[in-house]
């Protein structure tokens, strides 16, 4: 079996599954950065996907505050990049550790 045969059967077979949820959750995860940008990506960290809602550890309370602002239009971008509107919703919560740089 080919590589291209492989990806034009794995997405069937996911949602068969029923995975295909939790594929694009995690994808969420690791698109985030690139779907909010180098200066919010700084602060704040996809850490988790659970039933539509994305999970962010954010550096600081002021930057939790500004996120929670800009909420609806993050997940229109996580929407565009993702072409699924899974992620129904963030939450930010203070970050266990810092955020790596």
């Amino acid at each position: 079996m080919s590589v291209e045969s492989i990806a034009r059967v794995l997405p069937s077979l996911l949602k068969e599954l029923g995975l295909e949820g939790g594929i694009l959750g995690w994808r969420a995860v690791t698109e985030w950065p690139a779907a909010v940008g180098p200066q919010v990506a700084r602060r704040a960290r996809a850490v988790s996907f659970q039933d539509g809602t994305l999970r962010i550890e954010v550096e600081g309370s002021a930057w939790r505050y500004e996120l929670e602002l800009l909420k609806r239009d993050l997940l229109r971008q996580l929407g565009q990049r993702l072409g699924s509107p899974l992620v129904r919703d963030l939450e930010f919560v203070p970050a266990r550790g810092g955020i790596r740089r």
